[in-house]
């Protein structure tokens, strides 16, 4: 993977500007440490960051290629997995193609077919491509979103990166946040409402989106959507289909010049990439798969069963390696490195995120990249499958918001009264739900619990999922390592989606489905484990210390935080016996420490951005 960045402008000659386009180029230095490169014409400045995984030699980048008489030049983070097909494509309409590299077949691609290039291309991407001959940029970004882009509008400018961080290094975008900026922080956070960029003037390209800039101004339209339709297969028969597609992105996703390995957790999703990967190895004569998981230290020692997370993962982690036979790492983080590595998480995330679990993952990153480049990762069963507690339990099916946030009133005590008037929480997050249920498509002939379940797997795709596929993306790159998700594969998300739910809960248990196709390829007790997410500090000086550096900010009178929430909410709040209040108040496990946690974040945030509250 690697960081694009670049900056348009008709109205001003840029041939001059390489000290400010630099600048945006170095804030993906992590995302990108293997190389570097710029161009720049006269109203066009583009900038890379490379970390190489295909053809070292050939995808060095910005990559100019001339067509006939006019010039492309491209830009571009991402893995395409089916090169050889799209390749052989080209190739038999006359192309010419000179590396080995994904970067030239995605340029070709759009020599060929314009706009409607992206949708020849199964991976995942986001990329920008200058058109000499129409003067024009076109960007685009994956189905799913699993690579970022953020662009920026301000006068004449057109500005666009990876990462917020290379928008903010150029002087025309400020760190400003206005009322929507407020309400994505305070209200959605850590979660984003797919577009904002919570910024003033920066925006996210969303997923499955095109773009064109030109002259005549910035006009985007989607490429790709879920589409809703009769499922005709049977039970047997979606779940053959199920394996043949899971099964092929895991072997597609593989593809690399550089070490691959996988996250495994010993849960059902990490288990079956790994044991489908091993095979891969097996059959390709490639040698031992390297896996990794993992855990804290003295977590043993604190963690208690609760209804979220029913079992620790290190006994499964080393059945499932025992059981494919893989090199099995376990990295094992220190608590308070956790704790310390919080702000470092944040500025990864470019926003306050999900405090300790991002941390972890950050820590998790710094280690696997020591021996890998490239791992392959469970993400997203949950959300095509039907995994998490609220498609399953009553009053979260049923609750009339976004079920992870359910409890944005139990926020609103502790923000700042004159914001709460400015902002309006609940209604902000009313008017944000009430926008994606209007997104849904809908099939006449589904029940009113088909309808219902529809309306929850849309909003698990396009709301929730978006935040765990920032948080792996920013955490892995911080680090240079990539991360690939076959279950963000969009032929087999475009299938599940539209399988009944009552097939999706086989045997009334949580990925029933994905469960059931999994016989034959994993140990049974691993697939009949009950579901346990990503792991999580149990140590008690988590709340210790995030209690603690709380009290020190509300006892500073110029912490910015303050600006936002109310000071002595959070002070009686503090002084309370916090290990006795449960307070889940974001997805299934951000109880009180990692409520503290990103209030934390977000001072850390205010300050080190130097964030203008307008």
């Amino acid at each position: 993977m690697c960081g694009i960045t670049g900056w348009i402008d008709f109205e001003r000659d840029l041939s001059g500007q390489s000290a400010i386009l630099n600048k945006m180029n170095q804030t993906h230095e992590k995302r990108g440490p293997d190389a570097e490169g710029t161009w720049i014409s006269k109203h066009v400045a583009l900038g890379h960051r490379r970390l190489i995984v295909i053809d070292p030699e050939g995808g060095t980048q910005p990559m100019i290629k001339r067509f006939g008489d006019n010039q492309l030049v491209i830009v571009y983070n991402g893995e395409l997995y089916n090169m050889q097909e799209l390749r052989l494509k080209l190739l038999s309409l006359g192309h010419h193609l000179r590396t080995r590299s994904d970067t030239e077949l995605v340029l070709t691609a759009y020599a060929e077919w314009g706009m409607d290039c992206p949708k020849y291309l199964n991976g995942i991407f986001a990329f920008a491509v200058w058109d000499e001959r129409e003067q024009q940029l076109f960007m685009a970004r994956d189905r799913i979103g699993v690579k970022p882009l953020f662009y920026a509008r301000v006068g004449s400018s057109f500005l666009f990166g990876s990462e917020v961080k290379s928008l903010l290094a150029h002087p025309l975008v400020r760190p400003v946040i206005d009322d929507e900026g407020i309400a994505e922080v305070l209200a959605i956070g850590p979660a984003r409402t797919p577009g904002s960029g919570i910024f003033k003037d920066v925006e996210e390209l969303r997923p499955g989106f095109a773009m064109k800039v030109g002259r005549d101004g910035v006009f985007a339209r989607p490429y790709w959507e879920l589409v809703s339709k009769h499922h005709e297969d049977d039970f047997d028969t979606t779940v053959d289909r199920v394996r043949e597609l899971f099964a092929d992105a895991v072997k597609r996703q593989l593809v690399s010049d550089v070490p691959i390995g996988t996250m495994l957790s010993g849960g059902l999703d990490s288990s079956a990439i790994s044991a489908c990967a091993a095979r891969v190895f097996a059959e390709e004569n490639r040698g031992v798969l390297s896996t990794f998981s993992v855990d804290y230290i003295d977590n043993d020692k604190h963690f208690s069963v609760n209804e979220f997370q029913p079992n620790a993962d290190g006994p499964w982690a080393r059945l499932m390696a025992e059981h494919i036979g893989s090199d099995h790492h376990i990295v094992m983080i220190d608590n308070h490195e956790l704790f310390s590595h919080m702000k470092e998480a944040m500025i990864a995330r470019d926003f306050p995120g999900m405090a300790d679990v991002d941390a972890s993952l950050l820590l998790f990153s710094r280690e696997i990249k020591k021996k890998m480049t490239v791992v392959l990762s469970g993400e997203c069963a949950d959300e095509v499958f039907g995994g998490y507690p609220w498609f399953h339990r009553e009053e979260m099916v049923n609750a009339d918001t976004f079920p992870w946030a359910r409890l944005v009133e139990k926020r609103i005590p502790f923000i700042s009264p004159d914001i709460v008037r400015r902002i309006r929480p609940l209604e902000y997050v009313q008017t944000r739900y009430e926008e994606a249920l209007a997104e849904v498509p809908r099939l006449s002939e589904d029940n009113a619990t088909e309808a219902r379940m529809r309306e929850l797997f849309y909003l698990n795709l396009t709301r929730w999922m978006p935040t765990l596929l920032d948080r792996k993306d920013r955490m892995s790159m911080a680090f240079g390592l990539e991360v690939r998700v076959p279950f963000c594969d969009h032929h087999l998300v475009e299938y599940v989606w539209n399988v009944p739910w009552a097939m999706k809960a086989h045997n009334g248990r949580e990925k029933g489905l994905l469960r059931h196709a999994m016989k034959g390829i994993l140990p049974d007790e691993v697939i009949e484990r009950k579901k346990s997410p990503y792991p999580k500090t149990h140590h008690p000086d988590y709340l210790r210390i995030m209690r603690e550096k709380v009290k020190r900010l509300a006892e500073d009178p110029a912490s910015p935080l303050f600006h936002l929430l109310d000071r002595k909410a959070v002070q009686e709040f503090i002084e309370q016996d916090l290990t006795k209040i449960h307070l889940p108040w974001f997805g299934q496990l951000m109880n009180v420490p990692a409520l503290l946690a990103y209030w934390l974040q977000l001072n850390d945030w205010l300050t080190d951005y130097q964030v203008e509250v307008q």
